[in-house]
Formats: structure tokens, sequence, C-alpha cells
């Protein structure tokens, strides 16, 4: 059987290729990772140009003491409430505590019992002086009877002496007898008066046991209880109580700051302030400086000044922490009528950047930031007072951070 040749070369399969020729060509590939470099590069452009910084906002709002009358805030200085009429009181005498009738926080009158000392001892010799001065009174009471007898039978013994009916002993027995029981009469009156002054003596023994409200004031602190021992002085040991309750008088309550000397210039007497309780920070109390006390601290270079508030509210208790501004007296020329208010607003501290002698901010406008110069004023509590630049509602960048510029896009980490 003889093969077909033009069949079987027709099944033959041609290898014509060389090896490593298959496959796209260098220029090909050179073309795909240009366009992929140029792709990649075009992302990240678009990703970085569209990528907003994240910064802290804040909002400036309308300061409070614009509206007030004052000028700006020339010195601050913080200080604590004080109540200037307060008393721990105490006892007259040492003694053992027997009832305590008051709590903290209780309104009490002048002379309002507070608490009451044991009585056990000094109530038996009140009573026993009072007994004294029942019998000494009694036995007063026996002698004048008896020298109202003895003048009676002195009259008429001078009668029957007149009329010679008796001897001239028996007159001068009468007399003798009248004029020995006047005087036991006058010292029985003295020995009644001196009863009279123990009683009052042991009275006042038995008042001292009473604690009364030296003033009209509110309790602020219970420090005696029933059964412990108080004392008006230091009797040593840490057992005996020097006090059962200390009363502020609230109508006393005011502020007291200490002043760096290097600024006391900037203070003087009926000089507007502005407090702020750190318990209320939001809550701007009006004052006034009472007196400059004159006197300084040598070892912390300072001078004390007191501060009256305005008006007292019940939110303000002693000892509570306080910032004061002392505010600047502020008035038109050739007149003594208070200039007009001033518009200001309060952003925070770290808001206003310095460049030079120019203050700064960062204010916030449709996403990106805008440079705007800005005078300021007083400062207090992390805020700080602008009086032009920007308005009430503003919105600037709080925490400046690295990469700030003008036009550059940011959006709030407050949300």
């Amino acid at each position: 059987m003889a093969f077909d040749q033009n069949a079987l070369d027709s099944l033959r399969i041609e290898r014509n290729n060389e090896p490593g020729s298959s496959g796209p060509s260098p220029l090909y590939k050179w073309i795909v990772i240009g366009v992929l470099v140029l792709a990649v590069a075009i992302g990240l452009y678009a990703l970085l140009r569209d990528k907003a910084i994240e910064v802290e906002t804040a909002t400036a709002v309308q300061s409070s003491s614009s509206g007030g009358g004052g000028g700006a805030a020339v010195l601050n200085a913080s200080g604590y409430v004080v109540a200037r009429r307060q008393a721990t009181v105490s006892s007259k005498v040492t003694g053992k505590v027997a009832e305590v009738l008051i709590e903290e926080g209780m309104a009490v009158k002048e002379g309002q019992l507070l608490a009451r000392l044991d009585d056990t001892t000094t109530k038996p010799i009140y009573d026993l002086a009072q007994r004294q001065l029942e019998a000494a009174r009694r036995n007063l009471n026996e002698v004048e009877v008896r020298v109202a007898e003895a003048e009676r039978n002195l009259r008429r013994t001078e009668q029957l002496r007149n009329d010679k009916l008796v001897s001239e002993l028996a007159l001068d027995q009468a007399q003798s007898e009248a004029a020995a029981l006047n005087a036991r009469l006058e010292a029985l009156r003295s020995e009644v008066k001196v009863a009279e002054g123990t009683v009052r003596v042991r009275a006042q023994d038995l008042d001292d046991l009473m604690v009364r409200a030296p003033f009209t004031g509110v309790v602020v602190s219970k420090d005696a209880q029933p059964g412990e021992m108080v004392s008006p002085i230091s009797a040593g040991g840490g057992f005996t109580r020097t006090g059962i309750a200390t009363v502020v008088d609230m109508d006393s309550r005011e502020i007291e700051v200490d002043v760096n000397e290097a600024f006391i210039n900037r203070v003087k007497a009926n000089q507007k302030t502005e407090a702020v309780l750190d318990a209320y920070p939001d809550w701007v109390i009006p004052s006034h400086v009472i007196n400059i006390v004159p006197t300084a601290d040598r070892q912390k270079a300072t001078v004390r000044v007191r501060i009256g508030f305005d008006t007292l509210e019940p939110r303000i208790l002693p000892d509570m922490g306080v910032k004061v501004s002392f505010l600047e007296d502020r008035q038109v020329e050739g007149t003594q009528q208070a200039a007009a208010p001033r518009p200001s607003v309060r952003i925070p501290s770290a808001a206003v950047m310095k460049d030079g002698d120019t203050s700064f901010v960062w204010r916030v406008t449709d996403g990106a930031i805008e440079r705007v110069a800005v005078r300021t004023g007083g400062e207090r509590d992390g805020q700080v007072e602008v009086l032009s630049g920007i308005n009430a509602g503003d919105v600037v960048v709080a925490a400046p951070v690295e990469g700030l510029s003008e036009g550059v896009k940011v959006k709030s980490k407050n949300g």
C-alpha cells in the first residue's frame, strides 16, 4: 500500500517561529508600562489634590463684656471667694458636748442655740446657790420681824421711862437689843446680795454651756459630736475639739486675688471687673474693686486686692476658685460718660497666630482657609477677645497645624 505523500504533508504543523520570538514585541511592553505609570500618577494627583487637612475649628461668639459698657481687660488674676465675716464657734469653757442642734447648710440667726454642753456638775452648783439665796432671804425676813418687835419694845420702854415706871437699865437694854437687831439686819441684807451675786455667777456658768450663733449666717462646718470634749483653747492631744461649728455670714462674700506688684498700677478702687468661677466657666459675674490692701508680700512679690460682687448669688460659695479680669476704664474725651460698647468676639487663644507684630487667624470659608489679621484684647480662661478682623459666627482654626497656607482645603475634626 503506497502512502499518499501529499496527504501527509497536509497534516504537518509548521514551526517557522524561532524560540523566544513569541508574545508581544518590546515596543508594545513599553507602551503598556507608560500607560500604567501615567494612570497611577493621575490617580495620586487627584487623591492628593482632593485630600483636606483635618483641623480643630471653633466658632467666634459674641463677647460677654461687649455690652456691659466696660473696656478691654487690662489685667487677669486668679483668687478665691472668701467671707469677710466668719467664725469658728466654740464654748467659753471646757466641757463635754451633750447635744448638737445644727447641721451643715443650716441657716441660723444671731443668738440661736447651736449646741449644749453637759451640765452635770454646773447645774447642782447653781441649784445650791439658789437654795443659799433662799435661806439668806428667810433669815433676813426673820430678823426684819425681830427688828420691828424690838423697835416697838423700845418705844414702849421709852414711854414707860418717861413715866418713871421702869429703870434706866431697862431702857438701855431695849435700845441695845434694837441696835443689835438692826446691825444683824444690815448684815443679812449684805448676805442676800452676795447670795444673789453667786446665783448670777452660777447662772452665767450654766449659760456658758450653751453655744450660740454670734451672728446671722449659714453653718458650713459641723466640727463636734455629742460625747466629745471641747475647749476654747487647745488642750493638747487629739481628743479635745476647739470648735463646735463654723458659721459664715453669706452677705459678706467677696473675692481676694493676689496681683503681681509689677502690674498693681493697673488696678484702682471702684474699677470694674469681671469674675468667672471655676465651677461655672460660662457665667461672667459683674464685680468691682473694693480696695487694694496697702501691703505687699515680699516672698511672692504680690499685692492683695479685694473685689466685691455687684450682685450676690446663692451659687457663689466661699473658697471657690475664681478668675478675675480687670477692665479698662473707657470714657469719652472731655466727658464723664462711658464710651459706647464696642463689638467684640471671643475665640480660643490658641487660634491667634503671631507674625512679627501682627496677629492673625485662619478663617474657614467653604472648606478653605484664609489668613485674616485681627486686633486682640484681654485674655481669660483660654479665650481671647478679638476687637476687629472677624465677626460673631465666623469659623476659625482653633489649633493651627503644619501645612496650613492660604487656600488650603481643610475639614473639621469636630464634625
